[in-house]
């Protein structure tokens, strides 16, 4: 009987083995025609609309659910660098519409998301990717982090995404079939000693991601937090791109091509990690890592990287 036993738990455990990697690497998502991609008629799709669209990885799904064939609505800060997208999609992606709202999440009014709120009114939004984000420049103790640094990061990691959320769900609800798409972080689900208001904020939407996702189900509307480790973009500060650390492209064409999956967030709901490489990381230490490690083990290497950073400023300093 205990071979028996022995016998059925090994089974099992090699069937969750060749599950996580079909997860991983294998099985496809949701295809976005579900949400109205519409590609043999540009222009006649639905729309999506993202946030922090003029660089990185905001960038990126601009450009490729563009392709994908939605007609997309920009919104970031600065409106030349909008403007400038926009041309940019309409001129590759010939039919495809653009549309574009500048507004500063940072210190973002009332009147500025009822002004977006007014701004896509007509419009029929299918998908939300909520990317805009903010980070420290540099790891610091909560205790050195100034005011207006917890100000901007709260107001632009959870107040932004809350706000948008609020004027597209909605109309995700009445069309009885949407997506959003949430951008969380390790530092999230880890912790972060030394960026601990950034962790905050991304711990935030792991949260009010699968409170979420399981209210609007109800109405079709699917919403996932996108796990995320490092990625290039400037606000990483990492230029090259490597197995560990993808492009913005790259990462951005993994989360089009698994929407509805888990991958390494495998057993969390409405959580994707993914890219592979990310999707490992995050299965082996949510299952084999001690937490106090990887907490002291987080706590000093952003130690070091601020030292790093601070030696660097100081010879800037010299140098001038």
């Amino acid at each position: 009987m205990l071979t028996a036993v022995g016998g059925i738990i090994v089974l099992a455990v090699l069937l969750y083995l060749v599950y996580l990697v079909l997860e991983i690497h294998v099985l496809p998502g949701v295809p976005l025609t579900t949400y109205g991609a519409n590609t043999k008629s540009p222009g006649a799709g639905s729309w999506a609309l993202v946030t922090g669209a003029t660089d990185g990885i905001g960038r990126a799904f601009a450009v490729q659910l563009a392709r994908s064939g939605f007609n997309i609505v920009l919104v970031s800060r600065t409106k030349t660098k909008l403007e400038d997208l926009g041309r940019e999609i309409q001129s590759k992606y010939v039919g495809i519409k653009t549309a574009v709202y500048p507004i500063d999440f940072s210190n973002a009014t009332v009147a500025d998301y009822e002004g977006l709120g007014r701004a896509i009114n007509h419009l029929d939004v299918a998908v939300l990717v909520n990317n805009v984000g903010a980070s420290h420049n540099m790891p610091e103790s909560f205790l050195e982090t100034s005011d207006l640094d917890i100000q901007n990061m709260v107001n632009i990691n959870v107040t932004a995404t809350m706000q948008v959320t609020k004027l597209v769900a909605p109309k995700l609800v009445a069309r009885k079939r949407g997506l959003v798409l949430n951008l969380g972080s390790f530092a999230g689900q880890w912790g972060n000693p030394l960026m601990a208001t950034y962790a905050g904020t991304k711990s935030f939407l792991i949260g009010w991601t699968a409170a979420l996702g399981e209210e609007l189900s109800r109405d079709k509307v699917d919403v996932q937090l996108l796990n995320t480790y490092f990625v290039v973009s400037s606000m990483s500060k990492i230029r090259k791109s490597s197995a560990m650390i993808p492009s913005p492209d790259s990462f951005v064409k993994s989360v089009l091509s698994r929407i509805g999956r888990s991958s390494g967030a495998l057993g969390r709901p409405y959580t994707l990690t993914p890219w592979p490489a990310h999707a490992w990381l995050d299965w082996a230490t949510s299952h084999l890592v001690p937490g106090a490690f990887l907490l002291q083990k987080i706590y000093d290497y952003n130690l070091g990287t601020r030292k790093r950073a601070i030696r660097k400023v100081e010879q800037l300093a010299k140098r001038a």
